[in-house]
């Protein structure tokens, strides 16, 4: 109804034009309204920078009705900023100590997941403004007006302008995958107890559509609520689901035995359950006790006898190897499905899920919102997080300029801080080459401004004529052009807008450039004072320690699994919690490299290395935690002389692996740079076979020879996702596989 067809407007500029009319329209008639309509030239002014902060400024994901929830929600902490920036400025140090204190908490609050980190941005603005002179309290009930009221026509342009059809939201997307992974049961319990090509890539490919990277950001689980983590770790049991039906050892020409059928008829029912679940629908509670049962049934046959199926051969040594690993890898498979099923039903329903949670898999569950934001805080409260680092160095910017402004006494000090706050990135390289096109569209801006002000003079009407053609311009074209576009086109869209609040003159300009040059100027230094190199440092270390606690649990779980029911491994232990903590800090890393160029390559006269698949990194150590958390599970069999020696060397030998990878991924000063032993990713040797071997012996081995086929892939064997996007590796090769 308001668009224009799409194809007289090249793709690119058609969303940003989008946003451009919806900003443009609620700018200009919160502006007009206030400064004409009522001469409230303050509220005016709220009104103005209210709209821009939430709605140009804020990238806050999503589609219109979404961005307008979020922004309605965001109202009560608008009004917080802007009353506290405007008591905090009587004094230079208050307003300075505001700055630092608000910088670094709206910073941080990018933990909370992409929304709160979208709409962070706009936000400091909110507190930004009302921190500079003039020190007047009674304009405060103005300055709430004006930003209430340009919010609310934001939330309402958003709502009811150029609307978009909402995406599929999460819960749907693992709701399909659920559906699919249940038909895939479904074929590997039926004639031919196999997957064929064409469905094993269906379920790659489905399995990927859940990564956090192909969903988009309004609809990723990463908030710290019960919710959203159970949504996540529904998502992940699921992949993981997928990919190992599509990996379930198939004996040729040769059907399942009834339990390892009854057990696969099991997973179908409850991934259909599950999606059902997903869908509002009854909690899978039935489903999910005839899975147990049946997986209970089945690894109880290597225990003893089994009086219900006289036809099947009871004790574990009397089923050929194959059979055995067969069976391992069902079980594997019916533990991914109760996980997924358990976490859909604690996404869907809360502390109120019908089903017995695990306290330590779940542990989550039954924890109070608030507990949970401190537990995410506290997890992120450190310099290796990079959420810390980001907010630390903004929050310096903020400050610094803040400080400058208020000692120099420099004029529209607001300007330095606003530029501060939009040109620094994470990175050093990044940050440079911002400023070097902000200055340059700065400078042109503020040639186009100088010659407007010296030619329309004080004829407000003409400012006010060509405000919303300028700012339309800006809001379209800077998004697509870059920043050199948007900070001149701002340039000129300021002027316009303080040429009708006072008298003005060609030396605004020269006014405006110079506070963009002290912004960006503090904004280079604080990047070069505080981690430069952003996430590209940061991954390699964190991962590099995630291998550490990894190869820790592998040998812990590998001794007990190899002493069986006489030693402890408990999930609950301290390697357990501290794998965890560290995968917490990859995987945030690892999201922050992605958006972060490759600008590191061969720096410093070493040669360019090759890309490491850091994704398979974060694949190794939730393999290691879910795979422990399995095995040590009670009861225990015990292995027996021959098999708990072969267990021993394969987790020590696994566990040098990653020790391996994790000193190529991370060297210290010393580490040798000597090539490193090649390791079989098969271990076919270790793998004999030891005569009497139980079902666990199986399961184990299978766990270890997956997390060798991830460091296999960490090493670029297998190929990654950074290949794409042109990521760097780490300082000098990796040990290869061969």
């Amino acid at each position: 109804m308001f668009g224009v067809p799409a194809g007289r407007i090249p793709r690119d500029y058609i969303a940003p034009g989008r946003a451009a009319v919806r900003i443009t329209l609620v700018v200009t008639g919160g502006f007009y309204l206030f400064r004409y309509g009522f001469d409230r030239p303050v509220a005016a002014t709220y009104a103005l920078f209210g709209a821009i902060a939430l709605g140009g400024l804020s990238k806050i994901p999503g589609t219109g009705r979404q961005r307008a929830r979020t922004i309605v929600r965001l109202l009560p902490a608008s009004w917080v900023l802007v009353a506290a920036g405007t008591w905090l400025s009587v004094r230079t140090w208050s307003a300075v100590v505001g700055m630092l204190v608000v910088g670094f908490v709206l910073a941080f609050s990018a933990v909370g997941g992409p929304r709160r980190a979208g709409a962070a941005p706009g936000l400091q603005l909110l507190y930004i403004l009302p921190s500079f002179p003039p020190y007047d309290p009674a304009t405060l009930g103005e300055r709430l007006t004006g930003t209430t009221a340009g919010l609310v026509l934001l939330a309402a342009s958003e709502a009811l302008l150029f609307t978009d059809p909402d995406p599929p939201s999460y819960r749907e997307r693992a709701a399909a995958a659920a559906l699919s992974a249940a038909r895939f049961a479904t074929l590997l319990a039926a004639p031919p107890y196999a997957l064929g090509a064409a469905a094993a890539e269906e379920a790659r490919q489905t399995g990927q559509a859940l990564r956090s990277l192909n969903v988009p950001e309004a609809e990723r689980p990463a908030g710290p609520g019960v919710h959203d983590r159970a949504l996540a770790q529904t998502g992940l049991a699921t992949r993981a689901l997928l990919s190992r039906l599509t990996l379930l050892p198939v004996t040729a020409c040769r059907p399942p035995v009834p339990c390892v059928k009854e057990v696969l008829n099991a997973v179908a029912a409850l991934a259909t359950a599950t999606a059902s679940c997903l869908g509002s629908g009854p909690s899978p509670t039935t489903a999910y006790e005839e899975l147990a049962d049946a997986r209970a049934h089945l690894a109880s046959l290597a225990a003893g006898p089994d009086p219900e199926a006289a036809t099947v051969p009871a004790a574990g040594p009397d089923f050929p190897p194959a059979v055995l690993r067969e069976h391992a890898a069902v079980l594997d498979v019916a533990d991914a499905t109760l996980a997924m099923a358990m976490a859909a039903d604690i996404a869907v329903r809360g502390r109120r899920t019908a089903l017995e949670v695990p306290a330590n898999r779940f542990w989550y569950a039954r924890v109070r919102l608030p507990a949970l934001w401190w537990h995410r805080a506290c997890g992120h409260a450190g310099r290796r997080s990079v959420f810390f680092q980001n907010a630390v160095r903004l929050a310096l910017a903020l400050t610094a300029a803040r400080l400058v402004a208020g000692v120099d006494t420099l004029s529209h000090g607001f300007w330095a801080t606003l530029a501060a706050l939009t040109l620094t990135r994470t990175t050093l390289d990044e940050t440079r080459s911002t400023v070097r096109r902000a200055l340059t569209g700065t400078l042109a801006g503020a040639l186009v401004t100088a010659g407007i002000l010296t030619l329309v003079g004080t004829h407000t009407v003409v400012y006010a004529a060509v405000l919303p053609m300028v700012m339309l311009c800006a809001f379209t074209v800077g998004p697509v052009k870059g920043v050199g576009w948007s900070q001149g086109m701002f340039t000129v869209l300021v002027a316009l807008v303080f040429a009708q609040l006072a008298a003005t003159t060609w030396r605004l300009a020269e006014v405006r450039l110079l506070d963009v040059l002290v912004g960006s100027a503090i904004g280079m230094v604080c990047g070069l004072l505080a981690w430069p190199r952003g996430a590209h440092d940061e991954l390699r270390r964190v991962t590099a320690e995630l291998m550490r606690r990894a190869a820790e649990i592998v040998v812990a779980t590998s001794a007990s699994v190899a002493g069986g029911a006489g030693t402890d491994a408990s999930p609950a232990a301290p390697g357990h919690r501290s794998l965890h903590h560290e995968l917490v800090l990859a995987e945030s890393a690892y999201a922050q490299y992605q958006s972060e160029p490759a600008t590191f390559a061969g720096r410093g006269g070493r040669p360019a290395s090759p890309v490491v698949d850091w994704q398979a990194t974060l694949m190794a150590a939730h393999h290691t935690l879910w795979g422990s958390a399995r095995l040590v599970e009670p009861p225990r069999t015990e292995l027996g002389p021959a098999a708990a020696e072969s267990v021993g060397a394969l987790g020590d030998r696994v566990a040098g692996r990653m020790l391996q990878v994790s000193a190529a991924l991370d060297p210290g000063g010393d580490t040798p740079t000597a090539p490193v032993p090649l390791i079989d990713p098969s271990l076919a040797e270790d793998t004999a076979q030891p005569p009497g071997a139980p079902r666990l012996y199986y399961a184990t081995t299978s766990w270890l020879a997956s997390l060798m086929t991830d460091l296999t892939r960490i090493a670029g064997a297998g190929g990654g996702d950074d290949g794409a996007s042109g990521a760097t590796g780490p300082r000098h090769p990796l040990p290869r596989e061969p």
